[in-house]
């Protein structure tokens, strides 16, 4: 019976862990590309690289957001269905 509870919390443990990890890095590559964006707003064309990287980070970052809240709502599913 013990074994059980310790192994759900270390996944529970481990699942947090993951969101944690995946919520900083979402929230970084958002910065980043902010910081990109404003570092060179002056020339707005599709062929300005650190413009198009920061767009790209931005978006990324969303990206990333949500599937961490996936993988963070599914190990939640699962330890309550255990």
């Amino acid at each position: 019976m013990t074994t059980k509870s310790a192994a759900k919390q270390r996944t529970v443990r481990d699942g947090n862990i993951l969101f944690l990890t995946m919520k900083i890095v979402a929230w970084v590559a958002l910065i980043v590309g902010g910081t990109l964006c404003l570092s060179n707003f002056n020339d707005f064309s599709d062929s300005n690289r650190r413009l198009m990287a920061g767009i790209g980070c931005m978006v990324g970052s969303v990206f990333i957001y949500i599937i961490g809240t996936a993988i963070n709502l599914v190990e939640k599913r699962k330890t309550e269905s255990e």
